[in-house]
């Protein structure tokens, strides 16, 4: 990883628009410049760098002793909605000038700032590779969507957290182009060691003033919900007045909303009042101290959630901007601060504490990372950029035979009495249905199962129906999906155990549910009672041809045959427990009982949920299928579902 592709130098240009984006990137442009043998480096201004209103930071930078190649100005007053618009595309109109003229290999973006994302367009469409700082993270307001904008169009990736790494692998970024480095603000913070802190608090909030017994607010519009947002910084300014600490407020940034924000500052006398020093813009440098010494940090920007942690100050996050990002213990939300006395209450919860110091934005090692990852880009690669996406299954290309074809499955009941095989179309309808008694051994059942689907599968070419599949068994449905199990086999739910030394099942095992409560279960059960004389009673009559089955079981205890009631109790039961297990495991909402046997079934095993199972289950509904074939629908929609969706 320590050389590109080229026998050349790195021409990497840096498009820096603000003083928080700044704070980011200077870390990184200071470890460029360091390499000059391997980087040649381009600084890029735009945006609010270059207004006097916002303290035009661009001289920051060139006090950092950076050269300026370009000054951009992009940015069209307003400070509303259609404002952030024209400046999106002013700076659109103006950049390609620029990147024809520096023609970088790479173009570094920061962040989720429109003007940022007007860079990333510009670099994207003249085919320019992108590195993106901060992706993958999640904040709350229109941000998100920007930078997942961004995201998009960027070639490689640097992320802060491993929650970010994975939300850009979710979002089908190559794994192999992301970084996990963390904040480059880090490896300033937490290198941080100004013992003349006191000088810095006194020029920017008075002799007077002690460490730990002022506060920083710091507060911007959220652009999605202006009003809300300006009433908040007014409830806000209401609350710091009558908490009656010093307290060093910034102006807002540059965002709709924000010429309103400013009018509400005025409106309460904020810059005249003796508590409160309001300033444009403060250096880094010193704005970490002044944070690291705080009693308290209080509004809604991305700094009190991620740098301010460093120091384990009080942060009182108020509104939604940044309720997705990942914090610290130091950090007290304030989602709905829609009162005076909310944001108060939160104050004197915070104000003064001091919690553990936070590194879950970065250990400080943040810049070698991201310029050993600089060196290792190799340009000789193509430059188009390529998704990840979890495998789909292929489409079937779209010939006349495939339009009509009728996607099908096979579905296979095996019953106590008859084996049905049915071909059922994609809109649940039986196109046809076969039945054949059930053979006495189970290599004749097996082999009969194979005749009847091949004999299906074979009438299925006839009807124009393409068969996806076959299926077999229950079902769960969890999120409106069926669970098939990692081979398959999920939901094998008649062959749940419920007796140690229950009859034999014809998987092999004692005392499954099919062993007690199936067709042929009962059918075997029954048969015991009729050889012994004991099945037919008063009322019921059998043919010498007939077959003893189930439903001459179900019959008899109607009648009042008491032995075959207890059999249907006995396999009633072991059905209820089954049950019991399933809510146990699961905690489903709905059980259906489907087939022949349901209706006798469905009250039993309600009264052994009842007495069996744990209070927090026993509201369940349990149902009997009105469907006139379920067994069949239920094992054609397990091969519908998923040989029709996306391969998870």
């Amino acid at each position: 990883m320590e050389k590109n592709g080229n026998n050349r130098k790195l021409r990497v240009c840096v498009a820096t628009c603000n003083r928080a984006d700044y704070s980011k990137l200077a870390p990184i442009m200071f470890g460029i410049k360091a390499e000059p043998q391997f980087f040649e480096l381009d600084v890029v201004v735009l945006g609010s760098h270059l207004i006097d209103d916002y303290g035009n930071t661009y001289r920051m930078i060139e006090q950092d002793d950076f050269d300026i190649n370009t000054r951009l100005h992009t940015i069209v007053r307003g400070e509303d909605e259609a404002a952030m618009v024209e400046s999106v595309g002013l700076a659109l109109v103006k950049l390609p000038d620029v990147l024809n003229r520096l023609k970088p290999d790479i173009m570094i973006v920061h962040g989720d700032r429109f003007d940022a994302l007007a860079v990333a367009t510009s670099a994207a469409l003249m085919n320019i590779r992108i590195l993106h700082i901060e992706g993958g993270e999640v904040s709350g307001t229109i941000d998100d969507s920007i930078r997942h904008a961004i995201t998009k169009l960027a070639h490689y990736h640097v992320c802060c957290t491993r929650n970010a790494e994975q939300h850009l692998i979710s979002m089908c970024e190559d794994h192999d182009r992301i970084l996990l480095a963390g904040c480059p603000s880090y490896d300033k913070l937490l290198s941080a060691k100004n013992k003349d802190y006191m000088s810095i608090i006194r020029m920017w909030l008075g002799d007077d003033v002690k460490p730990k017994d002022y506060i920083v607010a710091l507060q911007h519009p959220v652009t999605t919900d202006i009003k809300h947002s300006i009433k908040m910084f007014e409830l806000t300014l209401d609350a710091l007045i009558s908490f009656n600490k010093r307290t060093l407020i910034l102006f807002p940034n540059i965002d709709a909303g924000s010429k309103e924000m400013v009018r509400v500052m005025r409106k309460k006398g904020v810059e005249h009042h003796p508590n409160f020093r309001a300033v444009k813009h403060v250096p880094f440098d010193q704005f970490i101290q002044l944070v690291a010494h705080a009693g308290c940090m209080i509004g809604n920007s991305s700094c009190g959630v991620r740098e301010v942690g460093a120091f384990g100050t009080p942060v009182i996050n108020l509104g939604t901007r940044q309720i997705g990002r990942e914090t610290g213990e130091n950090v007290l939300h304030v989602r709905d601060a829609d009162t005076q006395d909310k944001i108060l209450q939160a104050l004197h919860l915070q104000f003064g504490k001091q919690y553990p110091c936070s590194k879950i934005y970065g250990d400080g090692n943040a810049v070698p990372r991201i310029l050993k990852f600089l060196k290792s880009i190799d340009l000789q690669e193509p430059l188009q950029k390529k998704f990840c996406f979890p495998p789909v299954k292929e489409n079937i290309s779209k010939d006349i035979d495939h339009i009509l074809e009728t996607q099908s499955a096979l579905a296979v009941d095996l019953g106590g009495t008859n084996l049905r095989v049915a071909i059922v179309s994609m809109k649940g309808e039986v196109v046809k249905k076969y039945t054949q008694s059930n053979p006495k051994t189970y290599e004749e059942r097996i082999k009969l199962i194979l005749q009847m689907c091949v004999e299906a599968a074979a009438e299925a070419v006839k009807l124009n129906c393409r068969i996806l599949g076959v299926g077999i068994g229950g079902g769960i449905i969890h999120q409106h999906e069926l669970i098939h199990g990692s081979s398959f086999c999920a939901a094998e739910l008649g062959h749940l155990v419920v007796s140690l030394d229950g009859p034999d099942c014809s998987c092999g095992n004692h005392g499954c549910i099919e062993a007690y409560a199936s067709g042929m279960a009962l059918q075997r059960e029954a048969k015991k009672l009729h050889d012994e004389d004991l099945l037919l009673v008063e009322g019921m009559s059998m043919k010498k041809e007939e077959t003893v089955g189930a439903l001459h079981l179900i019959q008899a205890a109607k009648l009042g045959n008491t032995k075959a009631a207890s059999i249907l109790r006995t396999a009633g039961t072991a059905l209820g427990l089954g049950v019991v297990n399933i809510l146990h495991t699961m905690n489903p909402s709905l059980v259906i009982l489907s087939g022949v046997l349901a209706s006798h079934y469905v009250n039993i095993v309600k009264d052994v949920i009842r007495q069996q199972a744990l209070f927090s289950v026993q509201t369940v509904d349990v149902v009997v299928s009105d469907l006139v074939d379920p067994a069949l629908l239920g094992a054609a929609s397990m091969v519908l579902d998923y040989t029709t969706r996306r391969v998870q």
